[in-house]
């Protein structure tokens, strides 16, 4: 079933999600299949789709999300590279649905496209976000070149440091990432255990960096979690290009940053 051609919503949701992943094959952070995007679409579902025949048999997700049961999501496929997704995201991605035992899901449209192996780490996350009550519907993980050089260093592995570092390079890093970046250390890729950790920085964090391997950033669409990604990496990328010219970047003073917190009335913990 083609879902976009008579639900003019989706389609538009579904084509940021495709400009999205426009936008990080340009900038080299989603290598070959690497990424991946999950974004929650119930809003948009029609009473039909809770009778759509699945296109496949109920998926273990590996834990049980009772927040989640009967609700909708769009996810990148697995082995689907960016660069295909952003022509066709239908074909590099598909619909699943939760089933009622809110331990697995179904593939439901348009095209049995297995979803991405991280997906129980978005899956974990998306809970969170609806137990909570939170707007946010979109979660993304990529592989952004600086931050992740960055944590190749002891020194930014301290979420701490690394936020303060990050935040001092430009004022707009301070201004549209006040949340800053938690770090969690190195886990297997697509394991539990890296969705467990992501879930307890998520808590003080938008975006979290996996250490050696990328960033995970949740947003209320997939345009502001890219956002807050592209942000950090933007504030990486400084710092480590003044490195590269053979000095230690000074930043920003504790003043000077004091005062884009007092002029901007920034959140210290996440609005919604």
């Amino acid at each position: 079933m083609d879902l976009l051609s008579t639900n003019a919503a989706l389609k538009a949701v579904i084509m940021d999600v495709a400009e999205v992943a426009g936008h990080i094959w340009t900038k080299g952070w989603g290598e070959r299949n690497g990424g991946n995007i999950t974004v929650r679409i119930t809003e948009f579902a029609t009473p039909e789709w809770a009778v759509m025949p699945a296109l496949s048999e109920p998926i273990a997700i590996g834990c049980e999300l009772p927040h989640l049961k009967g609700h909708y999501f769009y996810a990148k496929g697995t082995q689907k590279r960016m660069r295909d997704l952003a022509r066709e995201p239908m074909a590099n991605g598909s619909v699943i649905r939760i089933c009622d035992d809110f331990a697995h899901y179904e593939i439901i449209a348009d095209s049995p496209v297995m979803p991405t192996s991280e997906l129980p780490s978005h899956l974990m996350v998306q809970h969170y976000l609806l137990s909570s009550g939170s707007c946010y519907k979109a979660t993304l993980h990529t592989h952004p070149i600086e931050l992740v050089a960055m944590s190749h260093s002891q020194e930014f592995l301290d979420p701490h440091h690394l936020t303060h570092t990050l935040w001092s390079m430009i004022p707009e890093t301070l201004a549209f990432a006040p949340l800053g970046l938690g770090v969690v250390p190195y886990k297997v890729p697509g394991s539990l255990a890296l969705g467990e950790a992501t879930l307890r920085m998520i808590h003080d964090y938008d975006v979290v960096l996996w250490e050696k391997h990328g960033t995970f950033a949740v947003g209320k669409d997939i345009m502001d979690a890219f956002d807050q990604t592209d942000v950090l990496n933007k504030a990486a990328t400084i710092y480590l290009r003044a490195r590269s010219m053979g000095f230690v970047p000074q930043g920003m003073t504790e003043e000077q940053m004091e005062d884009i917190k007092r002029i901007f009335s920034l959140p210290k913990k996440r609005n919604g």
